[in-house]
């Protein structure tokens, strides 16, 4: 099967690249090859490649940044996906997408489904969302997964940033009031692959709009105070971590304080098993440490 994969240096891409290795006919795009910017590019990359199958790891993902950058993230984020559907649908192939707990507001008490009504808080999850909107208007078979809180052993996320303030500072401050899943991009890597082959094989469930995080549910104070214990497993020196409200670390994008997704629907029609996030976070480790 001829597979497209665009975004090549993202923390899912690279992951995406493992776990489809071996594919019958991987072609990987980085920004390089083609901006999604550009939407005549995109066009004649699809055209001319003809894939069966279209997987979109790229995006804008600096969430602060993207306050400045409007018309930069809703170009990459909203008309680059929708033109890429647009493509899919004329050749028959489904696409498979990545969004975000971003376009929710975080204002309910309960995990978000996904038929709960969205309210994007930042320039980075109202682009997300209007990608979301443009793909399901292109009518093309597709996949959206919502993820969450995504880390890696690679690229800029909250595990390498707390791996290596952790051991610089003697104290560290971190956010408590906001909840959610952390999310090994192994993971989505992973249940993205077993997706392919549930499809393949004919037991695929429905296209559409599905939540895609580990299970589970911690503050990033509890994300950090993993990671911390993981170090001083490893006689590693740990900086003394205090919880702090957001209020108390602004930041120019605002973010959720509920970002927990409900991905039973996922589980239930397509027949994957997530893991916790803590276990993904052990696995996570255990990678880099049998990579070295």
């Amino acid at each position: 099967m001829k597979i497209l994969l665009l975004g090549q240096h993202g923390q899912i891409s690279q992951e995406l690249q493992r776990a489809l290795h071996g594919a019958d006919e991987l072609t990987v795009l980085g920004r390089e090859q083609l901006d999604l910017a550009q939407a005549e590019l995109i066009r004649q990359h699809v055209q001319r490649l003809r894939p069966e199958l279209i997987i979109n790891a790229a995006a804008h993902t600096a969430v602060d940044q993207a306050e400045s950058e409007q018309e930069l993230a809703f170009a990459i984020n909203a008309t680059g996906p929708g033109i890429l559907a647009e493509e899919a649908a004329a050749l028959g192939a489904p696409l498979i997408h990545y969004s975000t707990d971003y376009v929710f507001d975080g204002s309910q008490a309960e995990p978000y489904r996904e038929s709960d009504s969205t309210h994007p808080l930042s320039v980075y999850g109202r682009s997300k969302l209007a990608g979301e909107q443009a793909i399901q208007a292109a009518g093309g078979m597709h996949l959206i997964l919502r993820t969450s809180w995504v880390y890696s052993q690679h690229g800029k996320n909250f595990l390498l940033t707390m791996q290596r303030l952790l051991q610089e500072r003697e104290s560290l401050s971190v956010v408590a009031d906001q909840i959610g899943a952390p999310t090994w991009a192994g993971t989505v890597a992973q249940t993205t692959a077993q997706l392919i082959e549930q499809w393949r094989t004919g037991h695929g469930g429905p296209w559409g709009v599905y939540h895609l995080t580990a299970q589970g549910e911690t503050s990033w104070f509890g994300f950090a105070s993993a990671i911390a214990a993981h170090l001083h497993s490893q006689g590693k020196p740990v900086a003394t971590l205090h919880s702090i409200p957001s209020s108390a670390y602004p930041t120019p994008a605002q973010r959720p304080l509920n970002s927990r997704l409900d991905c039973s629907s996922l589980q239930q029609d397509w027949q994957v098993q997530l893991p916790t996030w803590q276990q993904a976070l052990a696995e996570c480790l255990a990678t880099k440490q049998l990579s070295r």
